[in-house]
């Protein structure tokens, strides 16, 4: 199966939940979810900070691990809820991304 099916298809059960959960009950601010998405990288980075010690809510996995992957549940929720093709985007923008320039022309 496509990358673009499979993400959909996970896509499709995080909505799911998160409409179960209630957190599609009202209308959603797009800059509070966006700050919501933020925050879970910011607490990836708090957890390196800290060593990165195992996560205690999925023991197999680290805080990093765990803080990364609540990033992409947010990310695939909202992108359903509001149907963006993000799937299609992160294929095209690879695309984009093999003809660049080494590290973009930056030096960092």
């Amino acid at each position: 199966m496509s990358f673009e099916k499979e993400w959909n298809k996970t896509a499709k059960k995080v909505y799911t939940n998160a409409v179960n959960h209630g957190f599609w009950q009202h209308h959603r601010n797009d800059g509070e979810t966006m700050a919501l998405i933020h925050a879970e990288i910011s607490e990836a980075l708090e957890a390196l900070r800290d060593n990165n010690p195992t996560s205690n809510k999925i023991m197999e996995f680290s805080s990093v691990e765990e803080e990364l992957a609540d990033a992409v549940i947010r990310i695939m929720d909202y992108c359903f809820g509001k149907d963006f093709d993000i799937a299609g985007a992160i294929e095209a923008k690879l695309d984009y991304n093999k003809d660049r320039d080494f590290m973009h022309g930056k030096s960092f």
